[in-house]
């Protein structure tokens, strides 16, 4: 099976810059809030450890996803086991101010004023997602998240 990876590698003074990984397939860059030793709701990346991957058809997001990408959508692909979070969707958007503790996709990145935001990200998410959920339908839901910096 392809080991899934979130690589952490650059940090803004609000944002987080990962690179996403399926086996040794780069896939998208991922944006997200800082790292921090205490969550703060909506403003904290996920801890470094191994999580799952699930397809989520309940939730609100989901509900907003399904017509936006109607012959790509099966479900929202959500993060689970994250100690003190919950809902963790990888979704679109391009500021650390979109995430609210989610992984945003993107085919680029740029530093502005000291924080990172990636670019194109809905063509990232169109290209990503296929890719996720064909892991999951094989039975590879596991997911690595680690800091390189």
């Amino acid at each position: 099976m392809n080991e899934m990876k979130i690589i952490r590698v650059a940090q803004g003074k609000h944002s987080t810059l990962s690179h996403l990984y399926i086996g040794s397939l780069f896939c998208c860059y991922l944006l997200e809030d800082s790292v921090r030793k205490e969550k703060i709701q909506g403003l904290t990346c996920i801890p470094e450890g191994e999580y799952r991957l699930k397809l989520n058809t309940w939730a609100g997001m989901n509900a907003r996803y399904g017509p936006k990408y109607p012959k790509l959508h099966k479900g929202m692909v959500e993060i689970t086991g994250i100690p003190n979070f919950d809902l963790v969707f990888i979704h679109i958007g391009n500021y650390h101010t979109q995430t609210a503790g989610c992984p945003l996709t993107g085919s680029y990145w740029q530093l502005l004023d000291g924080d990172y935001q990636v670019l194109h990200s809905a063509a990232a998410y169109k290209y990503v997602y296929p890719l996720l959920v064909g892991e999951m339908e094989k039975g590879n839901n596991r997911v690595v998240v680690e800091n390189w910096f």
